[in-house]
């Protein structure tokens, strides 16, 4: 097993090497619109996994997906020569998400951002139920201030209630 830090070295090797190969190598017009965005390398060194992209629609996407399947040979044999590994590892092309997941986020914040300004809207023109602060000013009418003497233990009169007499029950 190799180190993890060498793979993930040689991986970013294969995405340069595969990108220009794409460029200087590979005479296929459908692979003029491919981007390599990353590179995976197991930690053997056997297998890299290469992710890209494609600018264009449905057709273009199936297009690239060819172009590479047919290029793989040529593209293996130039990241063979332009790295120092005992056996070049095998390529595998997989089509990347991350764009499309971007967009679909981008949405989802775009409707986000829509719903809090009809909230913020709302929220503008809403007025009170009751008093802007229930809690300000004087208390319920007719009523005093409650004041810390007013529980003294002195002001109670137990004498006459037996109820509260915790001892003469036991």
């Amino acid at each position: 097993m190799a180190d993890p830090a060498r793979a993930a070295k040689l991986a970013q090797r294969i995405k340069v090497v595969v990108a220009e190969a794409l460029g200087r190598r590979v005479k296929d017009p459908r692979v003029e619109s491919i981007t390599i965005t990353d590179a995976r390398v197991t930690n053997d060194l056997q297998h890299a996994t290469i992710y890209y992209t494609v600018f264009g629609d449905e057709i273009a996407h199936a297009d690239a997906a060819r172009a590479l399947e047919k290029a793989k040979g040529v593209l293996r044999q130039e990241v063979g020569r332009n790295i120092t590994v005992r056996l070049t590892p095998t390529l595998e092309f997989v089509a990347d998400q991350i764009p499309v997941n971007a967009s679909n986020l981008e949405e989802l914040l775009r409707e986000a951002k829509r719903r809090d300004a009809e909230v913020a809207a709302l929220a503008a023109g809403a007025k009170h139920a009751g008093e802007a602060d229930p809690y300000k000013g004087e208390g319920p009418e007719g009523s005093e201030e409650i004041d810390e003497d007013d529980f003294d233990e002195e002001d109670i009169d137990l004498t006459d209630d037996d109820e509260l007499d915790e001892d003469a029950n036991r």
